[in-house]
């Protein structure tokens, strides 16, 4: 897993602010934190090699995409779409993704599966709610949901949450 999000990860080199990139982007001490937190990776095998990862966190009364990584080699070819039809499959709670704004293709991938983005005024008030995750990376970051929240949704859900 460590090897495919690393290599995925390449892409944020030089994109994501220059504070918020590190070598490697997830240590094995981090992944295990993250499994220690209640994230459960599935993945996607072609031909018995592992290509791709997502990982999903149930938090209060919604469900997080933490992580989905593809190796570069397989990016385009319906991997991640596998794996995010798989996570849709096993909730019917809201889905929320949190990923770097400068990040397009993440956003894109997201947009084109369901997911809308949050009004601006509310992903600081979600990213602090659901994640664990630094101001400086809060307000480096987009927050997108499926279903879409309209008005005042995200407030009533982190009012839910609270």
């Amino acid at each position: 897993m460590l090897a495919i999000i690393n290599a995925a990860a390449e892409a944020y080199r030089g994109v994501i602010p220059a504070d918020r990139w590190h070598e490697p982007y997830m240590s094995a001490t981090e992944l295990a934190s993250e499994l220690g937190d209640g994230v459960a990776f599935s993945g996607y095998a072609i031909m018995g090699r592992l290509v791709g990862v997502m990982g999903a966190q149930a938090r209060y009364n919604v469900d997080l995409i933490r992580h989905a990584y593809v190796l570069p080699d397989r990016q385009g070819r319906g991997v991640g779409s596998h794996l995010f039809r798989h996570l849709r499959r096993g909730t019917n709670r809201p889905i929320l993704v949190g990923t770097w704004a400068a990040a397009t293709w993440a956003t894109r991938f997201y947009q084109r599966h369901g997911f809308a983005l949050v009004a601006e005024s509310d992903v600081a008030p979600l990213l602090r709610t659901y994640w664990k995750v630094p101001d400086r990376q809060v307000a480096t970051s987009v927050v997108l949901s499926s279903p879409p929240l309209a008005g005042d949704a995200a407030r009533q859900l982190i009012a839910a949450a609270s």
